[in-house]
């Protein structure tokens, strides 16, 4: 994503980059080693995205969004909320009322995080971008404070009653951000 970005000029195409990681925690720009509990055999990764520390792992669908913010004519904050938008929308697909907060970036079902967010802006370009729990072992959150918050909750579409693979969850969610970017 570093050199991607690093590489674009006003010509380039934007992406997006759909994955899934094997199991890691990551330490944003602002991440505070204390908010990691215990990492175990667990990787700690620092990256260049803003926010704290958060869990990556198999089940949890993974978005980069690597985009042109001064040719989309787009903000910061424009660009969270899309993001947040993208995952309510398509989690409403699927019979779930979802919501975005404005004390804690992401989105909760109920008082439960589901999907989290993080990105990078350099050069008036962005990258990183949104993870959305789907059907994964939730048991590495607990030995985090995830997002920096002490005690945060979270869930997953499987925890709903939502059993989807991730590449099908994919589908609707990247239609969301594509429809959002365009419009």
């Amino acid at each position: 994503m570093q050199s991607f970005t690093a590489g674009r000029t006003p010509e380039t195409a934007d992406e997006i980059w759909i994955t899934e990681h094997a199991p890691v925690y990551t330490l944003g720009l602002n991440g505070q080693r204390e908010h990691i509990l215990n990492a175990g055999a667990i990787a700690v990764v620092a990256t260049d995205r803003g926010g704290q520390v958060t869990y990556h792992g198999p089940g949890q669908l993974v978005v980069y969004l690597l985009v042109d913010l001064k040719r989309l004519a787009l903000g910061p904050r424009q660009v969270v909320s899309l993001l947040e938008a993208a995952m309510i929308d398509t989690l409403a697909l699927y019979g779930l009322a979802a919501r975005a907060r404005g004390d804690a970036p992401g989105v909760y079902v109920g008082e439960r995080k589901i999907g989290a967010l993080g990105l990078r802006i350099r050069h008036g370009c962005c990258y990183h971008g949104l993870s959305l729990n789907n059907a994964m072992d939730l048991t590495p959150f607990r030995n985090i404070n995830p997002c920096g918050y002490a005690d945060m909750q979270v869930t997953q579409l499987a925890d709903c009653g939502v059993n989807i693979h991730n590449h099908e969850l994919a589908v609707p969610l990247v239609h969301h951000l594509v429809r959002a970017i365009e419009s």
